[in-house]
């Protein structure tokens, strides 16, 4: 009698253990969460910021095509839901481009409207309210890190980069070439990705002077996300160039990794596609890589000759595992993957554009964690 007790208990207490592992398993995916429904077809996102699980803000165009040019949209995460926020004296077309903050009463967007005129846009804990730009400016971006704030922008075609110095925007001098992303650490510790003609070019300021390298040097290789985790350990990522190869052939994405002396170019679990985004663990560390269009090439003989590949690249330290984002009834693949991190936690949220119904496109919002 005791013996068979025991049996049940063991069978029982196995499969509360299966359960539990199951559960487990299915929470370490990516997962879809829904947009608000009043959000109109030809929708997307651009990019996002999270300061914690219950405050994230994401940023791009509503209604793009429909009432062209779209309109600007904000949506915030409140812990339960996405909601679409008012932005009060707003009242021009256009898009939102880039969100960025050091606090939830400094958050920052930027974005352009049908003249291709610049918005700058400020949260200061209670309202949005926007802000006179940098005169002459075309912003595409801002970043936030270490208590700084930088712009990215041009003027006349001519790079331009600007920093918060508390009350007004500081320009600040550039490296050679683009710059499309920047990883802000400090205001004499900054590391820029971008491109020259040389190639997929890294730089870093240290206060005084950037101090640029040219990461790949394969024609038309660029690098758009930067992540530096320490002095010994910075990553870039991009689309690596290629000459030649048959017409319509995607193009190979690029990792690289410095190590305090060299940079080196990164294996991934993927052939084709472009990195759009890195994103850090809770200590700061690479946690995690987004690409898009991913690819690989297929089994031999097999037309197209390549299928898909993971669209995030989770990092051990070691090695990397691929996920695929979930499918969403009635929609396709992401077109676009910007990475959030939830500071403090291992939450990961994605934001983009998806393929919709009828030859639209529509908002995709995903987290992991």
């Amino acid at each position: 009698m005791r013996r068979r007790l025991l049996v049940v208990v063991l069978a029982f207490a196995m499969s509360v253990v299966t359960f539990m592992t199951s559960a487990a398993a299915e929470t370490q995916a990516w997962q879809h969460v829904p947009v608000p429904a009043e959000l109109r077809p030809q929708t997307g996102l651009n990019e996002a910021v999270a300061l914690g699980p219950d405050r994230a803000w994401a940023v791009g165009a509503d209604a793009v095509g429909r009432e062209a040019p779209g309109f600007p949209l904000l949506l915030r995460w409140d812990g339960t839901a996405w909601q679409r926020q008012n932005l009060p004296g707003t009242g021009w077309q256009g898009e939102l481009l880039s969100i960025a903050a050091t606090s939830p009463t400094a958050v920052w967007a930027v974005g352009r409207d049908t003249e291709r005129v610049a918005h700058l846009l400020r949260y200061d804990g209670i309202a949005w309210r926007e802000t006179r730009p940098p005169r002459g400016v075309a912003l595409t971006r801002v970043v936030a890190g270490g208590g700084e704030t930088w712009l990215i922008g041009s003027r006349d075609g001519a790079l331009v980069l600007l920093r918060r110095d508390g009350r007004d925007w500081q320009e600040m001098p550039v490296p050679p070439g683009a710059v499309y992303g920047l990883h802000v650490k400090a205001a004499d510790d900054v590391w820029a990705a971008g491109e020259t003609v040389s190639g997929a070019a890294v730089a870093h300021w240290n206060g005084k002077e950037w101090q640029q390298t040219i990461v790949d040097g394969f024609p038309r290789s660029a690098v758009g996300s930067v992540l530096a985790v320490s002095p010994t350990e910075v990553w870039a990522g991009g689309t690596a160039g290629f000459v030649g190869g048959p017409v319509g052939r995607p193009i190979p994405p690029l990792l690289v990794r410095f190590d305090g002396q060299t940079w080196s170019r990164v294996a991934m679990p993927t052939d084709f596609g472009g990195v759009t985004s890195l994103a850090p663990t809770s200590s700061g560390a690479l946690g995690w890589v987004s690409v898009t269009r991913s690819l690989k090439w297929g089994p031999p003989g097999s037309y197209p000759p390549w299928v898909p590949g993971p669209d995030f690249l989770a990092w051990d330290g070691q090695t990397f595992t691929g996920h695929s984002e979930p499918a969403v009834a009635g929609e396709g693949d992401s077109s676009t993957l910007r990475l959030a991190a939830v500071p403090g936690a291992e939450t990961v949220w994605s934001v983009g554009r998806a393929a919709g119904p009828e030859n639209t496109f529509a908002p995709r919002i995903l987290r992991f964690g």
